[in-house]
């Protein structure tokens, strides 16, 4: 960091500098950044998609080990953009608060709950100098019985906000940017359009075209309201789609 009037106040996360910044926090979006991948999530009139990259770093890597997607529940997703091992801990901490959640009220953890938990875990992070806030941003998918299709973000600092589409990662403006034209009349996407958009808005976005097995895909549609990860061969029809229809 230059040595400004900033000078110091990077070291500790509690500490404000003169100019009402926690330089810690904003370190922590950087990092987000820096994992050098691009996540998109789209909210269509009955389904939730989210698209992320997937780089294997190593040739003799097993790919399959390789993942972003994670699902807290059954019915609900989350994918990590950012620091994998600290996406992995935040996961397993979510997975134990869902269940807990469903022993002690009998009902699945709803989406919007479950993205206010991990909102004000991050939040937490930011105020003790014993924890360092974690390097993730979070997006939270799943089908609410009374608010249909639900898509959230969390981010280091602690907010979260319900999307009809958004974006994580080092291209993150322009996914926005992007997605922002897609969804100007609010339109009724169906489950396949909601899929290709979001495919497309990261193809765009990367300008390259994606093989099938360069992405990840994770869905969750009205009809049976299950977190799960596309295959190979539905991302491959996707794709096709989205290059016939180009």
């Amino acid at each position: 960091m230059s040595r400004g009037s900033g000078a110091g106040y990077d070291r500790h996360i509690t500490i404000f500098s003169p100019e009402g910044r926690l330089y810690q926090v904003e370190y922590a979006f950087k990092a987000v950044k820096s994992a050098g991948v691009t996540s998109i999530g789209v909210r269509g009139k009955d389904s939730v998609c989210v698209v992320t990259q997937k780089k294997v770093p190593d040739k003799l890597l097993d790919d399959t080990s390789i993942t972003h997607l994670f699902s807290i529940t059954k019915y609900t997703g989350l994918l990590a953009t950012g620091l994998t091992a600290d996406a992995r801990s935040l996961v397993s901490q979510a997975r134990n608060e869902a269940a807990e959640f469903r022993k002690k009220w009998g009902y699945e953890m709803p989406v919007d709950v479950l993205a206010k938990w991990i909102a004000d875990k991050a939040q937490i992070y930011t105020q003790h100098a014993y924890m360092r806030p974690l390097g993730v941003v979070a997006m939270v998918l799943g089908y609410d019985e009374e608010k249909n299709a639900q898509l959230f973000k969390c981010d280091p600092a602690g907010h979260f906000f319900g999307h009809k589409a958004t974006s994580a990662g080092l291209k993150e403006q322009e996914a926005i940017n992007f997605l922002e034209k897609k969804m100007k009349d609010s339109p009724q996407f169906s489950y396949d359009e909601t899929v290709q958009i979001a495919i497309s808005a990261l193809q765009s976005v990367l300008q390259e075209d994606f093989k099938a097995t360069e992405i990840e895909v994770g869905v969750v549609r009205k009809e049976d309201r299950v977190f799960r990860s596309l295959t190979t061969e539905e991302i491959d029809q996707h794709l096709t789609a989205i290059s016939e229809r180009d």
